[in-house]
């Protein structure tokens, strides 16, 4: 693309050694930039791209978006915000396939992977070809593996190319997670979103966002960007809904789910069984009942956020209901991967979530059985959640094992005290701590008999741990099933 058409699709405070070139490529890499691309130097926590900007000059950038003059002989576009302008530049690079496409975002703390991953499932029920872009990777139907993603929602350029790939491959329909890192960072700006869905706000990422209320603001941009005849799908038992609700432009078609209030859509008369849920859907005139092989409360809730999203898409309640009974267990959500004990796999990393996660556990557990929970927290993260997860995995556990999660460069040692903090008491006939979580998973099959049921919780799908000085390969269902088989 000339990089004439790129500077007038931009907001620049200056243009520097203009020269007309063509750019084959956008890139925030210096180490893995190619020829003829233009850098980007963006601002990041800990580094800063303009000091590498020499260096992608060197391997072949032809010219560069920055936030000052740089002392390099190639076009400079000078913006005020490389985090923004990069998705700018991103949207007219790939020709703004969103134009063309029904993109559908679904944003909150818990529940994005799965709701994807149902709606995704509905679609195709419907003979409607759909994508899907998350946390796992992304892919054009559910029967593809996944593509390689880094973040739950891809950076703007990967962003705006993946798009152009769906569209490429004559998908029109995109269901993607929105994270509120993506929303704060522009990732998604110049993505028109069609419907939004948000599932409920507990406390999470607050190292990034700091307070409640900036996290909520972040999350609030998807539906603030929502244009006249769109569609926002919103639980309304959460106690952040009004405010949402409040943030949604006129003219937005507004839909409200939920189990506790008066709700557009409603889950009623649910049953939880040991083989997953049956509970009525009520929508309009409509009512059906479900029967899905799906657990727990929290999947009640990510099904209606689903329904919801199909509703305003106009698909029938009859292949919603299809499509989800016919729908198993996201990998790494409630994962079951071991049976006698009953060994439970899942992404929970939130105070809300560990205890979404351990209630529904408990309806599975025997009479004469233990709830046993093995977990940890994230190392660089929000410390102040980590006494709060200690303090529900006492109350809802028999038994606990702490251990490490992905310590990343802090003491492993000092996150399992953080973690204890908010233990009542520790006794050790039923709190053990192990910061191995190789060996700590060994200690959960010393501790447990045929009758329990046990939970690891915090890394789900994950296939790796991140220390202090490496990522090495990791995965709790193939240590499970290690374990289990000696």
């Amino acid at each position: 693309m000339d990089l004439s058409k790129i500077i007038k699709s931009i907001e620049a405070v200056e243009v520097l050694n203009f020269k007309d070139i063509d750019i084959k490529g956008i890139s925030y890499n210096s180490n893995t930039i190619n020829s003829h691309e233009i850098f980007v130097c963006l601002k990041g926590e800990h580094v800063d791209g303009h000091d590498f900007a020499q260096s992608a000059f060197e391997k072949g950038a032809v010219a560069l978006m920055c936030e000052k003059p740089l002392n390099i002989e190639i076009p400079q576009i000078i913006v005020k915000s490389t985090q923004e302008s990069i998705a700018d530049l991103a949207a007219v690079f790939y020709h703004n396939p969103t134009h063309s496409l029904n993109l559908m975002g679904v944003t909150g703390t818990n529940g994005k992977t799965t709701v994807a991953h149902l709606v995704q499932k509905i679609f195709e029920e419907n003979n409607k070809k759909c994508a899907l872009i998350g946390t796992l990777g992304y892919k054009f139907s559910s029967k593809d593996d996944y593509l390689e993603a880094k973040h739950t929602t891809p950076q703007a350029p990967q962003m705006q190319e993946t798009l152009q790939k769906i569209l490429n491959a004559e998908v029109s329909n995109v269901i993607t997670e929105v994270s509120s890192h993506a929303l704060e960072q522009f990732r998604v700006k110049n993505c028109e979103f069609s419907t939004a869905i948000f599932t409920n706000l507990t406390q999470d990422h607050l190292d990034y966002h700091i307070t409640m209320d900036n996290y909520f603001s972040a999350k609030a941009k998807l539906f603030a960007g929502l244009k006249q005849g769109c569609c926002a799908v919103i639980n309304l038992d959460d106690k952040y809904a009004k405010r949402l609700i409040d943030s949604v432009n006129e003219g937005v078609n507004i839909l409200t789910y939920g189990v506790k209030t008066n709700a557009d859509l409603m889950a009623k008369n649910i049953e939880f069984m040991s083989d997953g849920v049956s509970f009525d859907v009520s929508y309009k005139n409509e009512s059906l009942n479900f029967k899905l092989h799906l657990n727990g409360m929290f999947s009640v809730y990510n099904c209606l956020a689903a329904i919801g999203c199909a509703l305003v898409n106009n698909i029938e309640l009859v292949v919603i209901k299809s499509a989800l009974e016919a729908t198993r267990s996201v990998a790494g959500r409630f994962e079951i991967v071991q049976t006698n004990p009953m060994v439970i796999v899942d992404y929970a990393h939130t105070p809300d979530g560990l205890e979404n996660i351990l209630r529904a556990a408990r309806e599975l557990t025997p009479k004469d059985g233990n709830l046993i929970c093995l977990f940890g927290c994230g190392g660089n993260r929000d410390c102040t959640k980590r006494p709060k997860m200690g303090k529900i995995a006492q109350q809802l556990a028999d038994k606990i094992i702490i251990t490490s999660d992905n310590p990343r460069s802090e003491d492993p040692q000092q996150i399992i005290t953080d973690i204890l903090s908010g233990l009542a008491l520790i006794n050790p006939k039923t709190v053990f701590v192990e910061a191995d979580r190789h060996l700590a998973i060994k200690l959960l099959k010393d501790i447990s008999s045929e009758n329990d049921v046990l939970v690891l919780a915090g890394k789900g799908h994950e296939n790796y741990q991140i220390l202090a000085d490496k990522t090495v390969h990791f995965d709790d269902r193939e240590e499970v099933i290690k374990v289990f088989g000696e």
